[in-house]
């Protein structure tokens, strides 16, 4: 498929002269195996034959610069690129804020991550960490601003709550947020008075209701989000890492097939078809991890094909799942328990979701005998957000319209 060349990520732009403003700048750069050009080209290529000799260290987001580390607390080590010759910093490692002792060697840092447009998802809360250290340091950031892969309009599933913040939800954001990184650097740098100097170069000919680019090599930005239908189905899926089911790691579809060893797969899909959902069809698979939960076992679920991406409802799809598992398998389900990345204390479902209304509705709901259309009412109440409000909240963060 041919590429839209009318659409420039922020990294397009810098072989094009229109950052003049880091000319002369130590430089450190936040990217990863996904931070490519238009041309498959590496941003740290890239920025050391645009800025010649500037380049002065390059910091990595969870899962390495490579993308081959799995989750969850599993660190990356600092090193040097071998290539470049300058030193590779982990921020997911002992440090997920960048040091004075990094920031020194710098003046500026560049961030150039793909988001994919889910609280949860660790970039964003590195890339707050590096606005608050490079706030208190007086180092400047500029972003190189990337669409948002499952586009910027439609948000779902509540904002996170006060006292549920961690590594997975720095900030009240809702679960899809709508927001790219650069925007949504801007509004975090500006609510939390992280006092950053912050610049972002924006996409051009990118708009809100759009998606990824068509033709665009999409490259994922992390192990178990390999394809862009893995991204639309990520902001509801990533609700089974706080259980004990199957959300597809150890497969080549993580997050796109789900389920666990007690789940009967065409029973599931059945009742996964009977609540019409929008925007998806559910079918019946087995499947066996390779590794992570239930390595090793055959697992009964569904594999769930989005066939209408602007009305499937990924939040609501994903609790209505565990809510029909959970009833139907009461002494099977299970909550999983802590730790889960860096919280020791609370359950991993209540850090993702935000807050502990998810779990103790789904615990009322699978002790309470109710009516269909009381049980659809409750879980749409789950996954409903004030979008107005969150539009008011946000809306003058946009770069796109």
């Amino acid at each position: 498929m041919t590429q839209d060349l009318s659409i420039r990520f922020g990294i397009d732009r810098l072989n094009d002269g229109e950052a003049p403003f880091l000319q002369g700048a130590r430089l450190g750069l936040l990217m990863n195996q996904a931070s490519l050009n238009s041309k498959l080209e590496y941003a740290h290529d890239v920025v050391a034959r645009s800025f010649p000799g500037q380049l002065a260290a390059i910091f990595t987001p969870q899962h390495g610069l490579w993308g081959e580390v799995q989750a969850n607390m599993v660190e990356s080590p600092h090193g040097n690129h071998s290539g470049l010759d300058v030193p590779l910093y982990s921020l997911y490692s002992e440090t997920r804020r960048p040091t004075a002792s990094m920031l020194s060697q710098i003046d500026l840092l560049i961030v150039d991550l793909q988001d994919v447009g889910t609280r949860v998802y660790t970039f964003v809360w590195t890339v707050m960490e590096c606005l608050s250290a490079c706030g208190a340091n007086k180092v400047s950031m500029v972003v190189l601003d990337r669409p948002n892969p499952i586009g910027g309009i439609d948000v779902e599933g509540p904002r996170l709550v006060d006292g549920y913040t961690s590594f997975v939800g720095g900030a009240g954001i809702p679960m899809r947020h709508g927001l790219t990184i650069g925007e949504l650097a801007v509004w975090l740098n500006r609510e939390h008075s992280l006092q950053a100097e912050l610049v972002v170069v924006p996409v051009t000919g990118w708009k809100r209701d759009a998606g990824y680019p068509l033709g665009r090599a999409w490259t994922p930005p992390s192990p178990n989000l390999p394809t862009l239908a893995s991204c639309l189905v990520y902001p509801g899926q990533v609700l089974l890492e706080g259980t004990n089911l199957s959300e597809g790691r150890g497969t080549t579809r993580p997050f796109e097939v789900c389920g666990a060893p007690f789940v009967d797969p065409i029973e599931l899909s059945r009742q996964l078809t009977a609540a019409n959902l929008p925007g998806a069809k559910f079918v019946p698979t087995r499947f066996t991890p390779a590794f992570d939960k239930w390595a090793g076992q055959s697992c009964g679920g569904v594999a769930i094909h989005v066939e209408n991406p602007s009305s499937f409802r990924p939040y609501l799809t994903s609790t209505t799942m565990i809510s029909l598992i959970y009833r139907a398998y009461p002494n099977d389900f299970a909550w999983s328990n802590p730790p889960y990345e860096y919280e020791y204390d609370r359950l991993p479902i209540d850090m993702i979701s935000g807050s502990d209304c998810l779990r103790v509705t789904l615990d009322r709901l699978a002790a309470k005998s109710l009516a269909a259309d009381e049980r659809s009412a409750c879980l749409l109440g789950l996954a409903d957000v004030d979008q107005e409000q969150w539009r008011d909240d946000s809306r003058d963060v946009w770069l796109y319209r």
